[in-house]
């Protein structure tokens, strides 16, 4: 992903809501707990960490039994710490008291409350870049010095594939054209991470890297679920020795109804919520759906230029519903004017907004009959409502349309199947179009032009465009 394309919009769920997620999940709820349990006689050990002799006693207040109740409860703890539940007072006596994000979970804000769960995903998400000790252990030697540099794990990169995974699991979820609220399959996203976009069939050692991948997420999956970033059905233990195998990789021969043995996926709405945070952090373009509604319509007519259709007209209609429909439409079709680059698509989002407020809006509308670049516009909203006494448009204003049409399509679409449609369309309806359409005074004129040019599939109407775009820039000095 680039740090300068923003990412499709994500439709968040109410911050009080979120909230309420948030407090429910696993971790920080038991991380709470503890928090609220420590006492002048809790210890520490340099690290933070409860001494070895506590765990019991915390495994037994979060109602944690069985082999790995120590071990979570010392997982609970490390998180009351990061997050602030917690504060080390004195490193040297191991005493700790109750730190001032506590408070917030009662008494806070949702926002504040969502700012703690982030300190205590940021938490989890560092543990999950990091190998099980024990094998680092077993790898070295016990009471050896570990020497990462001799092991084969890189930190760094073990966070930025994970990073890059998440990324992934985000831009599927928020796509228009993705999975939505559905699972992702684990072999998909190590997939994505590993098989080159180019690559037709993947080669042995390209499948042995996803199935590593794989076993890699199938652990860092199971330590984000309880944080409440995911939803995880972890692969199917009966399957591990398969994905081990070198005779047979999974990713190349699972088919659908057994692809949800190999691991299942889910960001969930608050696991959203907090990957948008970070991304937003690292200088992502991150846009939500709402965000827009408080502000005028230069920015909503801006804004939504990227946006794919559907969450662009839920961001129109959210903006739609704060305002009075003539008022907002007069807002509207102010900020549609312009000769900048940008206005043609400024313009087609306006008429797309327009088109979703009722006949109260009709005065505006009537007003800008004359105006030389909003009459076109106009004539065709009040038409479509059968509005009665709406002037014929002068020849002018349809040949201006047009190109401010077509300028306005290839800005959101570039050459696209649908608009070489429109063009060919122009060329077949009006036999004369490019000798009228070079004298067109629109900005786009040449462009446009030139552009029906590349697009059109006949070769001498592709000439034609191409001369008409010459003289329109002869004509323009451009």
């Amino acid at each position: 992903m680039s740090d300068s394309s923003p990412l499709p919009p994500v439709r968040l769920r109410p911050e009080a809501e979120l909230a309420r997620d948030a407090l429910t999940t696993p971790l920080l709820s038991r991380a709470a707990r503890l928090a609220r349990w420590a006492g002048p006689d809790t210890r520490v050990d340099t690290g933070g960490g409860l001494v070895d002799e506590q765990l019991p006693a915390a495994a037994e207040t979060l109602g944690l039994t069985g082999d790995d109740a120590a071990a979570l409860a010392g997982e609970a703890w490390r998180v009351a710490v990061d997050a602030g539940l917690v504060e080390v007072v004195d490193e040297e006596a191991g005493t700790v008291t109750a730190g001032e994000e506590l408070a917030l979970l009662t008494g806070g804000a949702p926002q504040d409350v969502l700012g703690v769960w982030l300190a205590a995903l940021e938490a989890v998400l560092a543990d999950a870049s990091v190998p099980d000790l024990d094998d680092l252990v077993d790898a070295v030697g016990a009471g050896d010095e570990i020497d990462f540099s001799s092991l084969d794990w890189d930190p760094d990169a073990e966070a930025e594939f994970l990073d890059g995974v998440l990324g992934n699991l985000y831009l599927l979820t928020a796509s228009e054209d993705g999975p939505g609220d559905a699972p992702v399959p684990l072999p998909a996203l190590a997939a994505s991470m590993i098989v080159p976009g180019d690559m037709g069939e993947p080669t042995n050692d390209v499948l042995e890297q996803v199935s590593d991948a794989m076993m890699r997420l199938d652990d860092q999956f199971r330590l984000l679920e309880p944080v409440g970033l995911v939803e995880y059905q972890p692969v199917d233990e009966a399957l591990m020795a398969d994905i081990d195998s070198p005779e047979e990789e999974p990713a190349a021969t699972v088919d659908e109804a057994d692809v949800s043995r190999y691991g299942m996926v889910r960001l969930t709405p608050l696991g959203q919520y907090g990957l948008r945070a970070r991304l937003l952090e690292a200088g992502f373009g991150v846009p939500a759906v709402g965000e827009l509604s408080d502000k005028g319509a230069d920015a909503l007519l801006d804004g939504t230029a990227q946006f794919p259709p559907r969450a662009a007209q839920a961001e129109t209609e959210q903006w739609l519903g704060r305002r009075e429909p003539l008022a907002a439409a007069r807002e509207l079709l102010a900020a549609a004017r312009g000769s900048d680059a940008g206005a043609p698509l400024r313009r087609l989002h306006c008429q797309q907004a327009l088109s979703l407020v009722g006949a109260e809006a009709e005065p505006a509308l009537r007003e800008v009959l004359d105006d030389a670049e909003l009459g076109g516009l106009a004539r065709v909203w009040l038409s479509e409502r059968g509005a009665a006494d709406v002037p014929a448009p002068s020849e002018e204003m349809v040949f201006w349309l047009t190109i401010d049409t077509v300028a306005a399509q290839l800005a959101a679409e570039g050459n696209s199947h649908e608009l070489r449609a429109l063009v060919e369309g122009l060329a077949r309806q009006h036999g004369g179009f490019f000798e009228a359409a070079w004298r067109v005074g629109h900005p786009a004129t040449a462009d446009v032009l030139e552009a029906m040019g590349r697009l059109h599939p006949d070769k001498k109407i592709a000439k034609e465009a191409r001369k008409a775009a010459f003289k329109a820039r002869s004509q323009h000095g451009s």
